[in-house]
């Protein structure tokens, strides 16, 4: 998982990620308080460099308010999380 970019960001930004082997992938986007704001990605994926953007928005669509997020990717037994800043 790769820093996002840009950061801090206004009003989409890009995370990448690699996937060195074919596993089941979880990109889910957290506020500060550990509330789940947003999930990206929840499907099977081959192995290679992917990238995915991120418009502020929630899982309902609305927009989400300036401040830190953290976002967090899930594949097979690989968890890791970054933090990423909304400026409005």
């Amino acid at each position: 998982l790769h820093q996002n970019y840009p950061n801090p960001f206004n009003p989409t930004t890009s995370l990448r990620y690699d996937l060195p082997e074919d596993a089941f992938v979880n990109i889910i986007i957290f506020d500060v308080m550990g509330r789940k704001v947003r999930s990206l990605i929840n499907s099977n994926q081959s192995a290679g460099y992917r990238s995915i953007r991120w418009d502020a928005t929630n899982d309902y669509g609305g927009q989400v308010s300036a401040g830190v997020y953290i976002y967090m990717i899930r594949a097979g037994k690989f968890t890791q999380t970054k933090k990423m800043v909304l400026l409005k």
